[in-house]
């Protein structure tokens, strides 16, 4: 839907990165109102972890101007390395926290938190990127999530994404999670041959143990990532702040038997009421992209 250019402010030297959208979007009001929503949010935040937002001075040209971040996304050094070692996904981890503690503190949810949106220089610092559907209080929502609260990456979503309920911080910290398991792993805990099947498995299962996958890793990990995954948002680390200590003091974790929810661990039927609803508010944006692009072309 866009397109990101590295370029030159002809006016400080600085390199930026400019993004633009696709020439056929630009008329379309919904996706013009959440491209104006998502650099209203960039504007309002200033924290060493999360990509600056400029300011794009008189272009005609719709935009949205960044920082130049110079570094590499988690996705690339996840498909190099294969896992990263349990200090390493650490640190990372406590800098997605700190950048998360902020916009959380700020009133904003980014809700697509995915190892594609997390820039990670050479020392390892971390900056978080597109807040494309990230949700903002007191901002109305007319962006694509208008039609569907349950947007994001289906390997990283929350299951109150899945179902359409309220989200808050706590679905980043979910989502934060899942990036950890895979860090650690190799892979993210819930599979399936399709979008649908791995939404419908963090529904209905408890994801396999950590130290299956990743043995190195301490009893201890495992059971800070069991927590930031569980289903409900309660359940949960209350903030990233608190998510972060449990990192930062690994000693202090309680151990929790876990043995018996592991057990039930099973295959389950199509969890089709709410995967089957996603799969429709999915398809709406679509359809009434597709229905203002031909109005365009008729006019």
């Amino acid at each position: 839907m866009t397109t990101i250019y590295r370029a030159t402010d002809v006016h400080t030297g600085q390199l930026v990165a400019v993004k633009i959208p696709h020439p056929e979007l630009e008329c379309d009001p919904v996706f013009y109102s959440r491209f104006q929503r998502e650099a209203a949010i960039g504007k309002k935040l200033h924290h060493p972890g999360i990509v600056e937002t400029l300011d794009s001075g008189d272009m005609d040209q719709l935009c949205i101007v960044m920082e130049w971040a110079e570094g590499r996304i988690l996705r690339e050094i996840l498909a190099k390395e294969g896992k990263l070692s349990p200090e390493r996904a650490t640190r990372l981890a406590l800098g997605v926290c700190e950048a998360l503690d902020y916009i959380h503190s700020q009133g904003v949810v980014h809700r697509d938190l995915k190892p594609e949106n997390i820039m990670v220089s050479e020392d390892d610092r971390v900056k978080l990127i597109d807040f494309g559907i990230a949700g903002s209080e007191g901002m109305r929502r007319l962006t694509f999530s208008r039609f569907s609260n349950a947007m994001g990456t289906p390997d990283y979503i929350s299951p109150e994404q899945i179902k359409r309920k309220h989200t808050d911080g706590r679905s980043d910290l979910y989502t934060l999670g899942v990036i950890l398991y895979e860090m650690l792993a190799g892979k993210t805990p819930f599979g399936g041959p399709n979008p649908f099947a791995v939404m419908n498995d963090r529904l209905v299962n408890d994801p396999p143990p950590l130290r299956e996958n990743a043995p190195e890793t301490s009893a201890e990990m495992q059971e800070i990532v069991y927590r930031a995954l569980e289903r409900e948002p309660k359940d949960r680390y209350a903030s990233a702040r608190e998510f972060a200590a449990a990192l930062a003091h690994p000693d202090s974790v309680v151990l929790i038997d876990r043995s018996a929810r592991a057990k039930r661990r099973h295959k389950h039927p199509l969890f089709a009421g709410s995967v089957a609803t996603y799969a429709m508010m999915l398809a709406i944006p679509v359809l009434v992209l597709t229905l203002l692009m031909l109005l365009t072309r008729l006019k």
